[in-house]
């Protein structure tokens, strides 16, 4: 039987864990979390001490807790047993063998506390990932090349509800039955909402029409602007599922690009828009839509073909946040969905930022 691990023992693990290549320890290389700690003293702040009782966890200590989260997807349980199993983890934290680690609980905690917290009239998580986008700018990775817009379903739970209880919601109201009931209440989410995912039939290989197929979905959307040249987030906004991409269009634009360009998909595109991108100087690159009725004209196919090799780059986004980061929604609420949504940003835009320096060293 083998004896109990030593430091040593521990030290030449960890050793490996980095010649094998650790993304945790290249994350906490690359990215300094201590430019979060007045933002997060302003959004959380600590009590003094004087009253007693067990100090509490150290705020940027807790918010590389939910960076942790949102890069895998945990619940809270989960993430406390990973922390205690994994030694990648506990050196991204800072914590030895024996040092504490936050319970489920602590953990929730702090994150319903900076979801409720706002700094300076805005949701904290908004100022902590223009924080962290400032820092992108300062390390040299500037909005550069135009910008790429587009949303995303992000899958929440489903709800089991009436034909009359779906027509309160959507009218603003809480049925009836579950006002008597605060529990059930308590596990309903009225902010989510069911939307219509087009999937589009490829022709037929006799020429023949096929059908598109519909597919509902329930839940938010992840609406975000990426810049073309580096394919960071840098402009992002939550809402229930229901609400239209082209309608977000204004409050996704930055004239932080070096490029007035702007790539969308036909959603997009609306006389609205355009007037408003040439006003504020903008250059559209949005896709023109089919006439109604009437095949694509050539040229305008081909521009189409053009202007979707550019915007793809942003279905990697949506591909790696559902994909390795298993981005859903389990929580309740258009606030914490937005919470949950935003460290998904943020950690991709860390992520991102750790394989771009990389790159950038490697070509060097």
């Amino acid at each position: 039987m083998r004896g109990q691990p030593g430091f040593f023992d521990v030290d030449e693990r960890l050793k490996d864990l980095s010649a094998k290549g650790d993304a945790l320890e290249r994350l906490n290389r690359i990215v300094d979390f201590e430019l979060f700690r007045d933002d997060l003293a302003r959004a959380v702040p600590r009590s003094d001490g004087s009253k007693g009782g067990r100090p509490p966890f150290d705020l940027v200590f807790m918010f590389k807790v939910l960076i942790l989260q949102a890069s895998h997807s945990l619940s809270d349980e989960r993430t406390e047993f990973l922390i205690k199993d994994r030694l990648s983890f506990m050196r991204f934290l800072g914590l030895g063998l024996s040092d504490p680690v936050p319970d489920a609980n602590t953990i929730w905690t702090f994150r319903e506390a900076l979801t409720r917290a706002e700094i300076a009239g805005k949701p904290a998580i908004a100022v902590l990932f223009s924080a962290y986008e400032a820092a992108l700018r300062q390390a040299g990775f500037l909005a550069m090349g135009g910008q790429i817009v587009d949303a995303t379903v992000v899958a929440a739970p489903k709800q089991r509800n009436t034909e009359a209880e779906k027509a309160d919601l959507k009218a603003g109201r809480v049925p009836d039955a579950w006002k008597a009931k605060p529990a059930r209440l308590a596990q309903k989410d009225r902010d989510a909402r069911w939307t219509i995912k087009w999937s589009k039939a490829k022709p037929a290989e006799d020429g023949s029409k096929r059908i598109d197929l519909a597919v509902p979905a329930f839940g938010y959307k992840n609406h975000v602007g990426i810049d073309r040249r580096h394919g960071l987030i840098r402009t992002w906004i939550a809402t229930d599922a229901a609400r239209h991409d082209g309608a977000q269009l204004p409050g996704l634009l930055s004239k932080a690009n070096t490029s007035g360009e702007v790539w969308a998909d036909t959603a997009y595109r609306s006389k609205a828009n355009e007037a408003h991108l040439a006003g504020n100087g903008f250059r559209s690159r949005i896709h023109r839509k089919k006439p109604p009725g009437k095949p694509m004209a050539r040229n305008v196919a081909r521009a189409n073909g053009e202007k979707s090799k550019v915007r793809a780059a942003i279905e990697h986004v949506f591909a790696r946040q559902k994909g390795p980061m298993g981005l859903v929604v389990r929580t309740i609420g258009l606030a914490r969905a937005r919470m949950k949504i935003g460290l998904a940003n943020l950690a991709y835009n860390m992520n991102r930022a750790v394989w771009l320096t990389g790159s950038r060293a490697r070509t060097a």
